[in-house]
């Protein structure tokens, strides 16, 4: 049975408010982590559009960082973004749904920056990128954006999907795209597919690294992520139109390669 000093929410309630925003900002003093919380509790509070600036105030805030987040940095890290991404499903998203879907859209781009400077051998950090993603889905089909914009993002994503963040977003994206933003976006995509990678003259070629069958070189690793990137995005539209035989037949490409 708890007792009266137990750490619980009803032994809390009765310190009463006004000692409970004492002790917060004693324990949080010193603490930049609990002060974001904190803010950011006060500024749902206030309205979506509050909480929105804060959120978008954080998201830039780390986009610009450049300290490296190495494993014991981490999971303060993951608190961090996690967060971010839930104040906009939702302390936002139930009152202002359009400006929650642009600041997924924002969280979402920093992924390639974090990525950068980051150990995520754990794999909290794309967890969390992973969920965002899936919160953009369900959040884009209660806004009901342009579909032909929508395809463009969409697009967009796909083609700096550096870190298989974006792996998913077609399939999930896709009740929101609908028809004409499925057709848009693969019109897109068959126009990325009719520009491939240039091979510059052997003397400007970069080598990257080598492999038992020679050099490796920056414009076959690109060139390679182009084929895939067109490859996997012409099979996850085929899927979402239910057109079969559009499916597999990039299966059997894909199979040749």
């Amino acid at each position: 049975m708890a007792t009266k000093t137990t750490l619980n929410s009803k032994n809390l309630e009765a310190l009463g408010a006004e000692r409970l925003a004492e002790l917060l900002i004693e324990v949080s003093t010193g603490d930049a982590a609990m002060k974001r919380r904190l803010r950011l509790e006060l500024a749902g509070a206030a309205s979506p559009a509050e909480a929105a600036r804060e959120v978008r105030k954080r998201l830039a805030s780390i986009a610009r960082g450049r300290t490296f987040i190495d494993w014991q940095k981490r999971r303060a890290f993951v608190a961090d973004i996690a967060t971010q991404r839930r104040a906009i499903v939702d302390q936002i998203a139930p009152g202002d749904p359009g400006e929650a879907l642009d600041l997924l859209w924002q969280f979402l781009s920093l992924a390639g920056p974090v990525y950068d400077r980051c150990d995520d051998s754990s794999g909290a950090i794309g967890d969390e990128f992973r969920a965002a993603c899936v919160d953009l889905g369900a959040i884009a089909q209660v806004v009901g954006p342009d579909p032909e914009r929508l395809a463009e993002r969409t697009f967009d994503a796909i083609c700096a999907n550096d870190y298989g963040q974006y792996d998913d977003l077609i399939a999930l994206l896709a009740p929101a795209l609908g028809p004409k933003g499925l057709d848009h976006l693969k019109a897109r995509v068959m126009d990325l597919a009719r520009t491939p990678v240039a091979t510059p003259p052997d003397r400007e070629r970069e080598k990257i690294g080598w492999a038992t069958s020679g050099p490796i070189y920056a414009d076959q690793i690109a060139r390679s992520r182009h084929d895939s990137t067109v490859q996997l995005a012409l099979e996850a539209i085929a899927d979402a139109q239910g057109d079969v035989d559009g499916f597999i037949a990039q299966k059997t490409d894909k199979a040749k390669t």
